[in-house]
């Protein structure tokens, strides 16, 4: 009895496969990039549908696994670039905080069950989440490099131009994956 407790907790080997792939999967959206201050990448909407197709944990594992290859000098971030300088950086606070943003959705979803509107409420509060490690994380890092830096400029500069485009990755993510979790059996 206790030895199927302790599989259960663990992870199967179809989850370290669905984990893999969601790894991948978020760094060649990372990869889809219109350069600006915090590239414009389809990054976001990877982890979204991976959250949502995989569900929290795996979903979260994900994610960790993607930031640990890009620390560890595989290119899996914007324009290709690795290593613990860009989690350093400027913008490392926004992919930092996609690891939030996984456990985020993971507690609320845990707690309220996985229904379109939760889902939604989990991934929104996320992102605000995700935004505002990042955003703090810019401004400390840019404020030792450049000198203080103003929330508001920082908002709009990292922040308010990404707002509109990542409703509609999320959006599209969670209408993707419920269509296809069924079919690929993800939950």
């Amino acid at each position: 009895m206790n030895d199927k407790k302790e599989i259960k907790k663990g992870f199967k080997t179809i989850d370290l496969v669905y984990i893999a792939f969601g790894a991948v999967l978020i760094s060649v959206c990372s990869w889809i990039s219109i350069p600006t201050t915090v590239p414009f990448t389809m990054q976001t909407f990877a982890v979204f549908f991976m959250l949502s197709a995989l569900g929290g944990k795996r979903g979260t594992v994900s994610i960790i696994l993607y930031v640990l290859l890009g620390a560890f000098g595989v290119p899996v971030f914007a324009h290709f670039t690795s290593g613990i300088g860009i989690l350093l950086g400027n913008t490392g606070g926004y992919i930092i905080g996609f690891i939030f943003m996984g456990l985020v959705y993971w507690i609320i979803v845990r707690l309220l069950g996985k229904k379109l509107w939760v889902e939604i409420l989990a991934m929104v509060i996320g992102l605000a989440v995700c935004y505002a490690f990042g955003t703090a994380w810019f401004m400390v890092v840019y404020a030792k490099a450049n000198g203080a830096v103003g929330l508001a400029t920082v908002l709009s500069w990292c922040v308010i131009p990404f707002i509109i485009p990542d409703l509609v990755k999320l959006g599209l993510a969670l209408t993707l994956a419920r269509r296809l979790s069924p079919v690929l059996k993800l939950q």
